[in-house]
């Protein structure tokens, strides 16, 4: 392995597998390209197994594809295998990591035999593992414990920049309802704007370690973005895919209550795109949030899929996407985060940021507009909690006023748990309303 290795909280829930499924399913770990998948499951073989061999089905030669096609006789596999790689496998101590999974179709639909044999365990990695070209012609295996990889969260992200107790204090204050002080607030602030500029990607966070120097950081953004948009276009050839993915600044800069695809593509509609969209969905690159008609428990059953918000899964990338065309030099969002300036109509970065949060800590996405006497309002975010739901409104300033919430209270009250404003200042409540700084979201 090369670089550095983080600590990434995925690692306890692959111990847990390890643990409880004693080798009856395959781990599959999905994510986008670049969230760490191939360096966790490298660093989990070595350190939990007795011997293991890591399967790059990027790099692997024909000899190795070819195996897959074959696999009546498993021993002769086992042999092979062993062979090709140099490595002794010991029964029910050893893991064989099949990386890039979605590369070798056949290799997926083996796990199923390869499982039921029971002599070793499975790891796999992979992105863009239900796109049509990745599974055309296997029969997806059931013996599969999934798990998704997000970029690093922000308590991963204060472990990587050696600030292990700061999410503490953090948890600490939320839980207890004690106000950190401005002081230390401020210096959270800090740090969770530092955290939104460079990002989760633990390449990112790799050059802010070695270099400190934001255009070195950039670059590395800038490369992970143009992977993307690549992989994009091998999905779609007609570029739109693409297209809509390097428009999500732009879209989300207009302030309107969805993603308007025709200002993007002519004459193209969420409908007609359809199968498009749960291409991109299925890449974890971008999150998707939907619009709930009717809020209540069991958003999914009342949302509107073809009015939806779209944001980058990796607030990092978001920065650097906004000025993709421009010199690093040039980007605005990075001189006034630094400097806690951030104008008004930039603030639908923060939008992203507490999107990226909600959903790395398990929450689906979705939000609510409606109109009262005469006037717009929206819920940014709307999370389920017990029985009730929670509405979430979001302030790029220590501003706490929060007059959608008071008028979503009004339309909703008996449905309502707890209301939360996230804001850049202090814990404090404003009679039942929660305002919270932003860096408490995955909190929620």
């Amino acid at each position: 392995m090369s670089g550095k290795i983080f600590k990434r909280k995925i690692y306890e829930r692959m111990l847990r597998w390890k643990r409880e499924s004693d080798g009856q399913t395959a781990l599959l770990i999905k994510g986008a390209r670049r969230t760490g998948k191939s360096t966790i499951a490298e660093e989990f073989a070595r350190k939990e197994y007795k011997s293991h061999i890591i399967i790059d089905f990027s790099i692997a030669d024909i000899a190795v594809h070819e195996l897959f096609s074959h696999i009546s006789d498993l021993n002769y596999f086992f042999l092979r295998i062993q062979s090709l790689f140099n490595v002794t496998l010991y029964e029910r101590k050893s893991v064989i990591v099949f990386d890039e999974v979605q590369i070798c179709p056949p290799a997926r639909q083996a796990i199923k035999h390869l499982v039921k044999d029971h002599r070793y365990d499975y790891i796999e990695t992979g992105s863009l593992l239900s796109i049509k070209k990745n599974v055309k012609g296997i029969v997806i295996p059931s013996e599969e414990t999934r798990i998704a990889m997000y970029p690093m969260d922000f308590e991963e992200f204060l472990w990587a920049i050696d600030k292990p107790q700061t999410h503490g204090l953090i948890k600490y204050s939320y839980q207890n309802f004690k106000p950190l002080g401005d002081a230390v607030n401020r210096d959270l602030m800090r740090l969770f704007r530092l955290y939104m500029l460079i990002g989760g990607m633990p390449q990112a966070v790799s050059a802010y370690l070695e270099s400190n120097d934001f255009s070195a950081i950039d670059a590395v953004k800038r490369n992970i973005l143009e992977l993307y948009i690549d992989d994009f276009r091998k999905i779609d050839p007609t570029g739109r895919a693409s297209r809509l993915f390097v428009s999500i600044p732009a879209e989300l800069s207009r302030n309107t209550t969805r993603y308007k695809i025709g200002s993007v593509i002519e004459n193209a509609t969420a409908a007609r795109l359809g199968e498009l969209l749960m291409d991109m969905a299925d890449s974890m690159t971008v999150n998707f949030a939907y619009h709930a008609d009717d809020p209540g428990v069991g958003f999914s059953l009342h949302a509107d899929y073809n009015y939806f918000k779209m944001f980058l899964a990796d607030t990092g990338l978001f920065v650097t996407l906004a000025f993709m065309d421009r010199d690093y030099t040039d980007n605005v969002i990075y001189r006034k985060l630094l400097s806690d300036k951030l104008p008004a109509d930039l603030g639908y970065i923060y939008e992203n940021v507490i999107a990226q949060m909600l959903k790395s800590a398990g929450n689906e996405l979705f939000y609510y507009t409606f109109k009262e006497e005469v006037r717009n309002y929206e819920i940014d975010f709307l999370i389920s909690r017990k029985d009730k739901i929670c509405p979430v409104e979001i302030k790029s300033s220590g501003y706490n006023s929060h007059k959608s919430l008071d008028m979503f209270q009004h339309k909703f009250s008996s449905r309502i748990l707890n209301r939360y404003l996230l804001y850049t200042k202090d814990l404090r409540k404003d009679k039942d309303v929660v305002c919270l700084p932003v860096y408490m979201a995955d909190l929620l």
